[in-house]
C-alpha cells in the first residue's frame, strides 16, 4: 500500500527498541506508520526533515489497530508549496454545508452574524461555532 499526507507526529519511545511511528494526515483522515530501525537509518534525513510524505509498504491489522509497516519514505515536501493551488473536483452533496462554509446547499454565499441574513446559522444561537467550540491541544512530549 501507498499513503501521503502531512507529519503530524514523529515518536521514537524508548521502550519500543528503536521503532520510529509516524503519524500523517491528508483530507481523509490519519495514517499510521511503523519504520523498524534499520529502514529508518537508511532513510534518517528523509524521515527526519520532510513535512510531506509518502509511506510504502504493507498494512498490518490487530483488531481495530491499523497501520503501514513502512518499507520506503518518499519526500513530497516540493508538493506542499502547490496544495492550496491544486485544483481537485469536488461534487457537494446535502449536508456539505456543515463542513464546507459557503457551500450551494446552504442557500447563500456565506455565515452572517445576523441570522436573519442567513439560511443557515452554523449554531443554534446564531454564533460562530470558532467562538464556540474550544479544541483542546495534545501535548505528545
Amino acid at each position: 500500500v501507498e499513503v501521503a499526507g502531512i507529519v503530524l507526529v514523529r515518536q521514537k519511545p524508548g521502550s519500543a527498541k528503536g521503532v520510529l511511528f509516524i503519524t500523517i494526515e491528508d483530507e481523509t483522515g490519519i495514517a499510521n506508520g511503523i519504520l523498524w530501525p534499520d529502514r529508518f537509518e537508511r532513510q534518517r534525513r528523509t524521515v527526519m526533515s520532510a513535512s510531506m510524505i509518502g509511506m510504502k509498504g504493507r498494512v498490518q491489522k490487530e483488531g481495530e489497530v491499523i497501520h503501514v509497516i513502512c518499507d520506503r519514505i518518499i519526500d513530497h515536501g516540493d508538493l506542499m508549496h502547490r496544495v492550496g493551488e491544486m485544483s481537485f473536483p469536488h461534487r457537494t452533496g446535502r449536508g456539505d454545508g456543515a463542513k464546507h462554509a459557503g457551500s450551494p446547499d446552504r442557500g447563500d454565499k456565506g455565515w452572517s452574524p445576523n441570522p436573519r441574513n442567513s439560511y443557515w446559522p452554523p449554531h443554534a444561537d446564531g454564533m460562530d461555532p470558532e467562538a464556540v467550540v474550544k479544541f483542546k491541544s495534545h501535548d505528545f512530549h
